[in-house]
């Protein structure tokens, strides 16, 4: 399995998200090639800013491992973390970072905010999939 394999994964969260009426991004955490969290955005449904995808799954992610700090995990994210998610990011100590589109708008690398000093950062992977999501999710709301 690559990282792929696992974006595909972020995907169908985000599709679920898309059905649900919220911003299509979904994110899986993984550790040793096993996911341990999946998510997708929830701040429609749960009337919260903070439900982003990237915060549900590290909520999921640290529950399961019994602990905050996420290192050895990969985190695959359908859409650049915002200045929220990467700050969370950064504090998890998250070892890799993958995510599909980049948000030139809200993105942590657009913001300047910066992940730990040892976590690696992917971007692009199924960037145009993530995307047309996106457009289609808000073309849909016009």
């Amino acid at each position: 399995m690559d990282d792929f394999y696992f974006m595909r994964r972020a995907l169908e969260q985000a599709e679920k998200a898309f059905d649900k009426n919220e911003i299509p991004v979904g994110a899986i955490i993984t550790i040793q090639g096993q996911i341990i969290a999946q998510a997708h955005n929830l701040t429609e449904l749960l009337t919260d800013v903070t439900a982003h995808a990237e915060m549900q799954a590290i909520t999921v992610a640290s529950n399961y491992l019994g602990g905050k700090y996420l290192k050895d995990c990969t985190l695959y994210v359908t859409l650049e973390p915002c200045t929220m998610c990467a700050g969370a990011l950064y504090w998890s100590q998250i070892s890799k970072v993958v995510f599909g589109a980049s948000d030139p708008k809200r993105g942590f690398q657009t913001t300047g905010v910066k992940l730990h000093p040892k976590t690696q950062i992917i971007g692009g992977v199924l960037a145009d999939e993530s995307s047309k999501l996106l457009v289609d999710f808000f073309e849909k709301r016009r």
